[in-house]
């Protein structure tokens, strides 16, 4: 595969859960072109957990850094920057556990890399021409949080609660809103659409002109 002349430009969306990260990064792949961004979710980087037995994965706390496998993330994140594409781990929820899916993520002129801890460690900034934090109150963010673990991540209402009470809280007031100081852009009010206009504005920008810096 021929290699890319320039880095790519390395975004990373950070932000607490139910913040709106995601939809900040399907703004930025619509106004870009899926061909053009590689998409790099660090909720499919967490640790594979099959030497426990499930009564056990559910008693972990998920919302703590040490729960991501950080060396195959970073691993991954280094292929792409080389042109290589990578075969992403597809985190299972319901079974919180890594299923035996992969999916294939070919490299491309822009990555986002999209996570609660996105902003968290340093080597990983240290790759990223753009780091954005998205700002949201805490009531929207558990009642997002809540809608979609009942939805799409098979939760009940009580597992929710507790979860929220019990590490989620706690883990984004000591852990996640102090990587907001880490960010070039604070979005407040979530996927704030003005503001990601101006972004991917800027990117496609610095894109076209060659500008690429990482």
């Amino acid at each position: 595969m021929p290699k890319n002349p320039h880095k790519p430009f390395v975004i990373g969306v950070a932000g607490g859960s139910g913040s709106g990260k995601s939809t900040v990064t399907r703004q930025v792949v619509a106004a870009i072109g899926a061909e053009n961004v590689a998409v790099v979710m660090q909720d499919d980087y967490y640790r594979d957990q099959s030497h426990m037995p499930p009564e056990e994965r559910c008693n972990q706390n998920y919302d703590h850094p040490d729960a991501f496998d950080w060396p195959l993330m970073a691993q991954h994140l280094a292929a792409l920057r080389k042109g290589e594409a990578i075969e992403m781990p597809v985190y299972d929820f319901a079974a919180h556990n890594r299923s035996r899916e992969t999916i294939t993520v070919k490299p491309a002129p822009v990555i986002v890399v999209e996570g609660l801890f996105a902003l968290y460690d340093t080597k990983l900034r240290n790759t990223m021409s753009l780091k954005i934090y998205v700002d949201t109150a805490s009531d929207v963010r558990f009642i997002r949080r809540l809608q979609r673990d009942i939805s799409e991540r098979g939760r009940s209402t009580e597992s929710v609660v507790n979860q929220y009470l019990e590490t989620v809280r706690p883990m984004h007031k000591q852990f996640i809103e102090p990587t907001k100081r880490n960010a070039d852009v604070i979005l407040p009010h979530g996927a704030n659409g003005p503001a990601v206009d101006i972004i991917t504005t800027k990117v496609m920008s610095l894109l076209s002109n060659g500008a690429q810096r990482g």
